[in-house]
């Protein structure tokens, strides 16, 4: 999407004031593992836990994304914590022409990524074939059903048993 498609987007998305994206999702962990675990604020388990395994946990997927066993179907990043990289709209993969994350440079980068058992980017070389991704189901998350339900049930108006007077 360009700054045209997003204009377009805008008009036509039911009244809401933006469009139902953000550009920069290509670059959120390097920008993730460079302001957490290099300032200290991460280690770098709690980096995996926060962009891998709590987002698969949120979406209801987990643990058939966000985990690395028998059965799962984890998409794996191999991480290089010394590599730097410029962020910028010249060099990113999205269809996009602008970056919220344009000119930052960082310091932790992916290096491999497999999925589904293949290398799709080496080096910084992207290796995609069109229409291999897969379609991950979401069920309904059955917890927060009962969240709405009880607080629809407080909400619910009561009658007020008076005395007579």
């Amino acid at each position: 999407m360009n700054n045209t498609g997003k204009s377009l987007a805008v008009k036509c998305n039911r009244g809401r004031t933006k469009a139902r994206h953000m550009d920069g999702v290509e670059d959120r962990m390097a920008v993730l593992w460079h302001h957490g675990v290099n300032t200290g604020r991460l280690t770098p388990s709690e980096f995996v836990r926060v962009a891998s395994t709590n987002a698969a946990q949120i979406f209801n997927i987990y643990p058939r994304k966000g985990f690395i066993g028998v059965g799962a179907d984890a998409d794996i990043a191999v991480w290089d914590p010394e590599a730097t990289r410029k962020i910028s709209v010249k060099t990113h993969h999205q269809k996009v022409d602008y970056n919220i994350f344009e000119g930052m440079t960082v310091k932790g980068v992916p290096s491999y990524t497999l999925s589904q058992g293949r290398v799709c980017w080496a080096n910084g070389k992207l290796d995609v074939v069109e229409g291999s991704g897969r379609y991950v189901d979401r069920p309904p998350f059955p917890i927060s059903y009962e969240a709405v339900k009880k607080m629809n049930q407080a909400k619910a108006p009561r009658a007020v048993v008076r005395s007579a007077a």
